[in-house]
Formats: structure tokens, C-alpha cells, sequence
């Protein structure tokens, strides 16, 4: 089902005080890498809100990072209502994605299949 405009436009705000948020926070689990918001999805309802997060380079994993973010969910749901001056922030489910990890394999590929074109 497709979003509202006005649906839309909080679910990018929010990302963007998530990136926020979760860049000033000290969980040794969160440092170290390139940690990637990748999606948002909220409820019409604003009850609850999956958050896709990947993890590129570092000693953690995006599985870590995920579950480090659930265990601060409450923190940043308080921080969202503070920061957005919403009444009802949603509770954040953050779910590991590999999709930037895929992502950077298949141009290893392609950059290997180039670099075979260019030596023959």
C-alpha cells in the first residue's frame, strides 16, 4: 500500500533524527564500521516502526549492530518524541540487512570482470 505524502515526509524526517541518534550514541557494538540506515518502514497507525540497518567494514557484524539498536530501542524512541515533538512515537524493531554487503560483492565482481577485459 502506498504511503501518504504526509506519511512519507515523517518517515524521512524520522530517518533522519534516526541517523542522528544513533551517530552520537557510545555502544562499542555500533563503532568501528560504517553503520547504514538502509530503510525505514512505520506503521500508518505510528505503533511501531522496522528499521533495516547495515553494517559495512569493522570488527562487528550488522547482526551485532542490530541487536545492540534493540537493546537501546527505548532510548531512541525517547529521543524521537523529543527531537520530532511528536506525541506518539512508534517502538523501533531494527532488523539486520545485508543488502550494502551484496551490494559491495557484486561490484567486485564487475570491477574483476573489467580488470580481465582491460589485460586481454
Amino acid at each position: 500500500m502506498a504511503q501518504s505524502k504526509n506519511m512519507a515526509r515523517l518517515s524521512s524526517d524520522m530517518k533522519r533524527e534516526l541517523i542522528a541518534i544513533v551517530g552520537e550514541m557510545k555502544d562499542p557494538h555500533l563503532q568501528g564500521g560504517l553503520l547504514t540506515i538502509m530503510r525505514l518502514d512505520v506503521a500508518p497507525d505510528l505503533s511501531s516502526a522496522k528499521v533495516r540497518v547495515s553494517m559495512l567494514g569493522g570488527d562487528n557484524s550488522t547482526d551485532e549492530a542490530a541487536a545492540a539498536l534493540n537493546r537501546a530501542a527505548g532510548h531512541v524512541r525517547s529521543e524521537i518524541a523529543k527531537r520530532m515533538h511528536i506525541r506518539k512515537s512508534p517502538e523501533f524493531h531494527f532488523v539486520a540487512d545485508s543488502g550494502a554487503e551484496y551490494a559491495t560483492h557484486i561490484n567486485e565482481i564487475i570491477a574483476g570482470l573489467h580488470k580481465g577485459e582491460k589485460e586481454e
